[in-house]
């Protein structure tokens, strides 16, 4: 079937390449990254979809090395009381690479804007579309990361109102991510988490229903 609209084989391949190749990476290398590479990041991160066209995101550049070695102390914290949390996995996740904090190039933190509820279209009954409308500008920073051969690893360990209170956020505000930025030596060839054993991802058959949740959809 030809599509009117539809992009150029490459380009479709290369799209689809960038989806498959993109990995939440732990290692990085120090070196810098350019400055029209990072501004073109942001900005393909500023062109995601938003409810309402609220735009929630903010983005905070970590570039004071003290403030950095702070947020990797929140980390830290974190980490202890997950793999609490964890039981009797803890040690297991202790041996993890959960973050590259003080590995990497660029360091930012997205956070969800205050003042959420004076925007009301898209999120009277569901409020947390703003959230998603968030998670929609970090998957474009992946992606257009991955694209530039840049690895980007998201860092979700960590109390958000402490986070929120180091970083001056406003009340109503809250820090969502933790981004590590910066050039790797290589991209893992699977995820982290499948190549160190910690989970096993399911393939897409297993989610797929439909009309009623739990009836399979057909071939």
């Amino acid at each position: 079937m030809s599509l009117p609209h539809r992009f150029s084989d490459a380009e479709r391949a290369a799209v689809y390449r960038v989806i498959a190749e993109r990995r939440d990476m732990r290692h990085f290398r120090s070196d810098p990254v350019p400055a029209e590479i990072l501004q073109r990041i942001l900005h393909a991160a500023h062109q995601a979809p938003s409810v309402g066209l609220m735009q929630p995101w903010r983005f905070i550049r970590i570039s004071d090395s003290a403030l950095r070695g702070q947020i990797h102390a929140l980390v830290k914290a974190e980490r202890q009381l997950t793999a609490q949390a964890l039981g009797e996995r803890d040690k297991e996740f202790l041996r993890l690479k959960v973050e590259g904090i003080r590995d990497c190039a660029e360091l930012w933190v997205v956070s969800l804007m205050d003042q959420r509820d004076e925007h009301i279209f898209g999120r009277r009954t569901m409020p947390d579309m703003d959230l998603a409308s968030v998670a929609c500008a970090i998957q474009n920073m992946w992606l257009a990361a991955r694209a530039e051969g840049l690895g980007m690893g998201w860092v979700s360990l960590f109390d958000p109102q402490a986070l929120a209170a180091l970083l001056n956020i406003p009340a109503g505000g809250k820090p969502v991510a933790i981004l590590c930025i910066g050039q790797v030596e290589e991209f893992y060839p699977a995820p982290m988490l499948q190549l160190e054993q910690w989970r096993t991802p399911q393939p897409l058959h297993e989610m797929l229903f439909e009309n009623s949740w739990g009836c399979r959809a057909k071939e």
